[in-house]
């Protein structure tokens, strides 16, 4: 009876435990999940700073996506190579170290390079998925006496079910993305053009302020296919479409209607500014020269039109509309240009 009594969890950690699966099951967005790893942990041992590093696959390094203690801000931008210092080692081997006060561990001195205070000693572990680690977790100068086998082991499983949250996450935003993407270019799709304009038209009724909208379509595309194959069109709109997102500005939004039509979503811009960013745009796409991957080279022609709410109109099938009418009506007047009211 004794034994079993000693081998029970406490109360307090089944509850901490507890809420943060709730927690971490609740909420698909990673910003939450992060910040819900947090505030629990810190619950299961005292320490002077904690923080969180997420892992940039592209560039191979660790960031600081959360600090606890008032730090974020001195750590924000600082970036940590996988395999320098304790986190990056963590990262590396996908293991916790532990480094305690009485030990000199060289692993440090990258540690006392970037915190903001004196690193005594660190608890770091990794936030390592079926996927693979996706981060660590490093808690600075934690209580002597708390850094027992049971906290260690409770800590683990909590950053065991985090690492889960975290991929569930991304996966969630990976699908989500793929249902508003287009597979061909990269753009948007004509389902999220929808719902953007919409958004944007309520916002910018709301406030006052103009959308424009450019409808483009490709001049005579049918004779690329004829020509050299759907392989070498379909290529010819994926560069395309690339090209329109280098074109346009960071503020705009690029969708691939459907074949060979895309439109640029143009919020606070009014008819002027949007017929004469078009017109700049559809210049610079003509003058491309596109490299293909057989050796061709190839360019493309488009004829534009342009509508702008609320003088055109203040819904989604309004602007879309005519800005597709405006289109038709180039193609009859002679390709390769813009029009607007």
């Amino acid at each position: 009876m004794t034994h079993e009594t000693e081998n029970r969890i406490p109360l307090a950690d089944l509850l901490v435990f507890h809420q943060l699966t709730r927690s971490l099951t609740s909420s698909f967005d990673l910003d939450t999940i992060l910040r819900t790893i947090l505030e629990h942990m810190e619950r299961i041992i005292e320490a002077e700073l904690w923080t969180l590093l997420m892992l940039d696959e592209a560039s191979q390094e660790l960031y600081y996506a959360l600090a606890a203690g008032g730090e974020q801000e001195a750590l924000s931008g600082l970036r940590v190579k996988v395999g320098e210092g304790v986190a990056g080692w963590v990262a590396q081997h996908g293991e916790t170290l532990i480094v305690p006060e009485s030990e000199d561990d060289p692993r440090l001195t990258k540690e006392h390079a970037v915190v903001p205070q004196k690193v005594r000693s660190v608890i770091a572990m990794p936030l390592r998925g079926r996927k693979g680690t996706h981060g660590v977790i490093e808690i600075f100068n934690p209580r002597a006496d708390q850094m027992t086998d049971y906290t260690i082991a409770f800590l683990h499983i909590l950053a065991d079910h985090a690492a889960i949250a975290i991929e569930n996450a991304r996966d969630v935003t990976r699908i989500q993305q793929l249902s508003i993407t287009d597979d061909c270019t990269g753009l948007y799709n004509a389902r999220h053009l929808y719902d953007v304009l919409g958004r944007e038209l309520e916002r910018c009724g709301r406030l006052g302020l103009p959308v424009s909208l450019a409808f483009l379509d490709l001049d005579c595309f049918k004779l690329v296919n004829d020509a050299h194959g759907h392989l070498v069109g379909s290529e010819l709109l994926a560069r395309t479409g690339h090209r329109l997102r280098e074109l346009s500005r960071k503020q705009d939004w690029c969708f691939r209607y459907g074949g060979d039509e895309f439109v640029i979503l143009m919020p606070e811009t009014g008819a002027e500014a949007a017929l004469a960013q078009a017109a700049e745009l559809l210049r610079a796409l003509m003058e491309t020269q596109f490299r293909m991957k057989s050796g061709l080279t190839l360019s493309v022609s488009a004829s534009v039109g342009v509508a702008t709410s609320p003088a055109d109109g203040t819904t989604v099938h309004a602007i879309i509309g005519l800005a597709d009418t405006r289109m038709y009506a180039v193609k009859s007047d002679g390709p390769g240009q813009v029009r607007g009211a």
